[in-house]
């Protein structure tokens, strides 16, 4: 089903919550018309480059910058020892804060500059500041660095492993921390009685950001005010600012963080990076802008990457089908340093999903974080989510297979039923609402499943694979209450804030502390308010990405904007409706609780014709001629939203493959997208948001994945090696949706921004599983480049001993048993 966009003229104010009216932002974007951080142009601009580390692992023994530093245009060269030099009076850390705390958790330093030490290929060691750009560059040829090289690791497996070579002496083994949740004693009793067991092995394997417009940042400092604007890259200016303040010790409340348009983020700019804390310091040492702009290797070597699990997991069922238990064992890549919300992403964003859409009545979790020689690993896109959701649903696969069953059936037999809701999970948290058979059923409807195994059985009569993939999945999102966050150990709250504010003339500009980088927000935001105070929806402006325009705000990621910042703006605008009813009330000579407000005014009961516009309203507010004595001019509400739990947005997405056994291709041929992420604001802008998540789903399973050799060096270091995939790999997605309303906001919203991304990866992987069971296949790892899937499909005739399939005519032919296999349904 395709959302048909409409022309918000066309819609009144009481109906444009929910309607598809088109983004306002496009225009700007498609034109050029669009301002990014790199198009910003200060007078007298300097321009930043970062010399970095060409080894993964090395003391570094000298850095001479004496060549640099005589280069003409060149106004700085900056090492550790600088910095330390130039201080301020005070003593200032200069390094990279976390922001998320475990109780096991061994907090290392991070220096914005290396510091005697580099720990991953790219860490900074020294900065160059320059008249222009290319001078600046070009002066870190005159940095001779004197390295004494180390061993290195660059996976979570050989990081723990007996005898690796340490990173951190504050942190024996390697270990970053470890981690459990669940009930132990009680899922090893319902191993111990399980009738079937079946487990695997599975890597989520490391994920590059690839954002539009790279990391970048122009700083500013104005010595007679002490005033220092930064403008960046940024998905969270007032985390950014708070973390940023202590870094380079410069006073919060002269700070100012602006995120222009950002070009993206999927997480990545997020987090609190060295690279614009430098450029931010050297602004105030210098007194004159300084600006900054990585380059797209740079982005590849520093930029926090995603994912990076290596995972052990047991499932255990009865032979009716019913799951008794699940037992995972993880261990976690944090790369080098622990990044801005580093811990969190591998615990409570993964293990506290691990109960999928089904009713597990023991699971047992252990996850151990370790340091390696890659860059700081944090969230990206899904953040954990995705971990978990892949590990159940490959699990699922193999269940349903042990038994024989259909996997629908299997699947279905253990969801949790709607009378259930709000359901508690064996892992902590408490499910909102759902009905997780209802997108199952209508995308059951949409690939026609009965009629697929018939063709798939017909195709392998042909010599020709088939293979249905399906994902139930489900994520969390708007982390929150903000007590119940900090009791799992952020360091910050997780509510958000609004301002709605009237002008005289009846406008409104509404100010937010999310900050939005390509989700559409100017227009859902847009669209709540017009809707709430009865406007048009033209004369809502949003204002976001601004520190010195909002109160507060904690920004945007892990699906929050609506959920917590739309429902911030739900009650500042029933707060600005409040007050002027008692104006109404004043100027329309009634009692307040006489007066209704509905599509935009105020009228007596039982008197429509005695009615007042909230636009007019505004004006008599700011006039303040005759309104209720004692009351202040102006028309405007403040609110700090802290919902009462996360929300918990489910769906079912299938894939239907073809895999051609001799060459490893793998076709699309149907890809269904059913989503539940409760009431939508704009069900356009959703279709849209599972477009670009399911892409980027699609991205992991069969293309992308970051490659280290044994040095620690990123082999996959440019769009030459590292396979984002185009427009002509990603196959036209059919969506519809199911709408299961959360009640733990005013809009009952879930969250949509990550919902394809969760979904994606296990319904393509299993869907090339199902299409390969002839063959003995019980999965390939992730990307699913054609020589995995080739060698996959050819290990049973490799050894045989019998060649490859180009060799030989046993090579690539199903084994034995195949028919039985296909009469049982299949699996996925």
């Amino acid at each position: 089903m395709t959302v048909d966009s409409v022309d918000p003229d066309d819609v009144d104010a009481a109906d444009i919550l929910g309607s598809a009216i088109e983004r306002r932002e496009d225009p700007a974007l498609v034109t050029g018309d669009a301002e990014y951080t790199d198009d910003i142009q200060l007078p007298n601009t300097a321009h930043m480059a970062i010399l970095r580390s060409q080894y993964a692992h090395a003391d570094i023994e000298d850095v001479d910058t004496s060549e640099a530093e005589e280069m003409e245009g060149v106004l700085g060269v900056y090492t550790h020892d600088d910095l330390a030099r130039e201080d301020t009076p005070g003593e200032l850390p200069f390094l990279v804060p976390t922001a998320w705390l475990l109780p096991s958790l061994n907090a290392v330093d991070h220096p914005i500059l290396a510091d005697g030490r580099v720990r991953y290929q790219g860490e900074a060691i020294a900065a160059v500041v320059a008249e222009e750009r290319y001078l600046a560059h070009d002066a870190l040829d005159g940095i001779d660095v004197d390295y004494e090289r180390r061993d290195a690791v660059t996976t979570p497996g050989d990081a723990l492993a007996s005898g690796a070579a340490e990173l951190h002496g504050d942190a024996d083994r390697n270990v970053a921390f470890d981690w459990e949740i669940g009930d132990e004693s009680k899922t090893d009793d319902a191993f111990e009685s399980a009738a079937n067991t079946v487990e695997i092995d599975l890597e989520n394997q490391l994920l590059i950001p690839n954002a539009m417009e790279p990391r970048a940042a122009v700083a500013d400092y104005s010595p007679g005010t002490d005033e220092l604007d930064v403008f960046m890259t940024t998905q969270n200016p007032h985390v950014h600012r708070l973390l940023m303040s202590g870094v380079i010790g410069h006073p919060e409340h002269k700070l100012r963080i602006k995120a222009p348009e950002v070009g993206g983020g999927f997480g990545s700019k997020i987090h609190h990076y060295a690279d614009e804390a430098l450029v931010a310091w050297a602004s105030k040492h210098l007194e004159r802008p300084v600006k900054w702009t990585a380059t797209r290797s740079e982005t590849y070597l520093t930029d926090a990457q995603g994912r990076g699990h290596e995972t052990h997991a047991e499932l255990a069922v009865s032979d009716d089908g019913d799951i008794e238990g699940l037992r995972v064992d993880t261990k976690a890549n944090l790369g080098a340093y622990l990044s801005t919300f580093a811990p969190a992403v591998p615990t409570y964003l993964y293990g506290t999903l691990l109960s999928g859409q089904y009713d597990i009545p023991a699971i047992h979790c252990s996850v151990d974080g370790a340091f390696t020689n890659v860059p700081p690993v944090d969230a990206y896109r899904g953040a954990g989510r995705p971990e978990a959701s892949f590990l159940v649903e490959r699990l699922m696969r193999l269940g349903a297979k042990e038994l024989g069953m259909d996997p629908v059936e299997f699947r279905r037999r253990n969801f949790v039923e709607p009378d259930q809701f709000p359901y508690e999970t064996q892992v902590a948290v408490v499910y909102d609402s759902g009905d997780y058979e209802k997108p199952m059923e209508t995308a059951l409807d949409m690939v026609d499943y009965d009629s697929f195994r018939e063709r798939q059985e017909q195709a392998r009569e042909e010599g020709r694979y088939l293979g249905i993939g399906f994902s139930c999945y489900i994520e969390a999102c708007g982390l929150a209450p903000s007590e119940l966050a900090g009791q799992l150990g952020a360091q910050a709250g997780l509510w958000e804030s609004s301002v709605v504010r009237f002008h005289p003339s009846g406008t409104v500009t509404a100010f937010c502390g999310t900050s939005g980088h390509g989700q559409g927000h100017g227009t859902t935001y847009a669209q709540i308010v017009a809707n709430e105070l009865g406007i048009p929806y033209d004369d809502v402006e949003v204002v976001e990405g601004d520190t010195d325009e909002i109160p507060h705000g904690m920004g945007t990621y892990g699906s929050r904007s609506a959920a917590v910042g739309g429902s911030s703006l739900v009650k500042s605008a029933e707060k600005v409706v409040d007050k002027a009813k008692e104006i109404a009330a004043h100027q329309l000579e009634a009692d307040p609780e006489d007066v209704e407000f509905e599509d935009g005014k105020f009228r007596v009961s039982g008197a429509p014709d005695r009615n007042i516009g909230i636009q007019t309203i505004a004006q008599e507010a700011y006039l303040g001629h005759d309104t209720p004595e004692g009351m202040e001019p102006g028309l405007e509400a403040t609110s700090f939203y802290d919902p009462d739990n996360f929300v918990f947005p489910f769906g079912t997405h299938v894939a239907i493959v073809e895999v051609d056994p001799d060459s490893g291709e793998i076709e699309f041929e149907q890809y269904v997208a059913v989503d539940d992420v409760g009431n939508q604001i704009n069900p356009k802008i959703v279709e849209g948001q599972i477009h670009g998540g399911v892409a980027q789903g699609i991205g992991q399973a069969l293309y992308e994945g970051a490659e280290y050799d044994d040095n620690g060096s990123l082999v996959t270091g440019s769009m030459q090696d590292y396979a984002v995939p185009k427009a002509e790999h990603i196959p036209e997605m059919e969506t519809d949706s199911t709408v299961t309303p959360s009640p733990h906001n005013p809009l009952g919203v879930k969250g949509v921004g990550e919902a394809g991304t969760i979904a994606a990866p296990q319904a393509v992987v299993n869907a090339v599983a199902d299409a390969l069971e002839p063959f003995g296949v019980e999965g390939v790892e992730m990307p699913m480049t054609a020589e995995r899937v080739w060698e996959a499909a050819n290990a049973q005739a490799t050894a045989d001993g019998s060649g490859n399939a180009s060799n030989s005519g046993d090579a690539g032919e199903p084994r034995d048993g195949r028919d039985a296999a296909a009469d049982s349904g299949g699996e996925n």
